[in-house]
């Protein structure tokens, strides 16, 4: 049985990682994931562990991909314009096959925005902010004590697939104060094979991104090609709350999904037959949590201009059957606010319900 504790998510996501057997540490501050760094700031001294803050982001981002190639584990907790300037380092990391989790505290934007909730970064986390042909498999937390369980899960993935995981935050989940079970504490103890250690008795691993031909880089790429499609067909994680019966489904992640919750709730207790898909996976889409549901209709909620719902669109059958709604800047809908909506849908598409 874990410890339960009362913490900021933030704060709760750091005390997760250092029991996972993260030690290694790099970043740069910057809200609203300020936190992370902070606590890992003050922990590390007693945790016999090394923390690092970087000149900035780009600096941080390559520590990191040095740790990982020593086969230690390694974590950078940043913002939207963080992410941006690591994205060069994420797509070596990628290519070089190498295990590191990314998390990324969104905050509105374009450019530097405020400091508050919001899910602008979407699209840079699933379609890769760097350049090339490449995935990073993205977790979205929905509470702090998914904030805690991803923590473990994303080292997990990362080592199986040697591959970069991100973790998807968002300002409010980052300072929500709330009740969690700390796993305990963990030492990981994995040898990797191909882990630069030192070549003593063994031959010199060689950790590279560079081909001498086209030929060989492309056959390269099609080796990573086939991981990334493992990951697509394998890893899918999403919950589902009453579809069977739902004429209309609610699809939201994140912080989103908790207000989103509430709405369908709502909807229920008035006679209205929704249901929701909460996607935990943001990349890979869980496309199958869409499978027997062709008849439905779907409404999509983020903060932000319409990101996710393109993958919606492209896992249901009739794009035409999807709708979406979304709040931008650091604004966030009330329940009654998406119940409303709902109420809005039933009337143009004349479903059967007493409102």
């Amino acid at each position: 049985m874990g410890e339960k504790v009362f913490m900021q998510g933030n704060m709760a996501l750091a005390e997760a990682a250092i029991r996972a057997g993260c030690k290694y540490y790099f970043g740069y501050p910057i809200t609203p994931a300020s936190e992370i760094l902070e606590y890992y700031a003050e922990k590390m001294p007693e945790e016999n562990g090394v923390f690092v803050q970087a000149e900035t982001e780009v600096s941080a981002s390559n520590m990191i991909a040095g740790v990982a190639a020593a086969g230690k584990r390694a974590m950078m907790a940043t913002s939207g314009p963080g992410i941006s300037l690591g994205a060069e380092a994420i797509s070596f990391m990628c290519a070089a096959q190498l295990p590191a989790v990314l998390v990324n505290v969104m905050r509105p934007g374009p450019g530097d925005g405020d400091i508050v909730a919001c899910q602008g970064d979407y699209f840079q986390a699933v379609k890769g902010a760097g350049h090339g042909d490449y995935n990073t498999i993205v977790l979205a937390p929905y509470s702090a004590q998914e904030m805690v369980d991803f923590a473990f899960e994303a080292f997990e993935l990362a080592e199986k697939y040697r591959n970069p995981v991100m973790i998807l935050s968002d300002g409010g989940l980052a300072k929500m104060m709330e009740s969690v079970e700390l796993p305990d504490r963990i030492t990981p103890d994995i040898q990797f094979p191909w882990a630069l250690t030192g070549a003593k008795n063994r031959s010199a691993n060689v950790i590279t991104t560079c081909a001498k031909s086209p030929k060989q880089w492309e056959e390269y790429n099609l080796v990573l090609q086939e991981k990334f499609k493992k990951m697509k067909d394998a890893e899918q994680k999403w919950e589902s709350y009453k579809t069977e019966d739902a004429d209309v489904i609610v699809v939201a992640f994140g912080i989103s999904a908790r207000i989103a919750l509430s709405a369908v709730k709502m909807a229920r207790e008035n006679n209205m037959k929704v249901g929701m898909i909460r996607p935990i996976t943001l990349w890979p889409f869980p496309e199958k949590a869409f499978k027997g549901l062709e008849d439905k209709y779907f409404f999509v909620t983020e903060l932000n201009a319409g990101q996710m719902v393109e993958d919606v669109r492209l896992s249901v059958k009739d794009k035409e059957k999807v709708s979406f709604y979304g709040r931008l800047g650091g604004m966030t809908p009330t329940p009654k606010e998406l119940y409303e909506k709902l109420i809005e849908l039933y009337k143009e598409h004349k479903l059967d319900a007493n409102i």
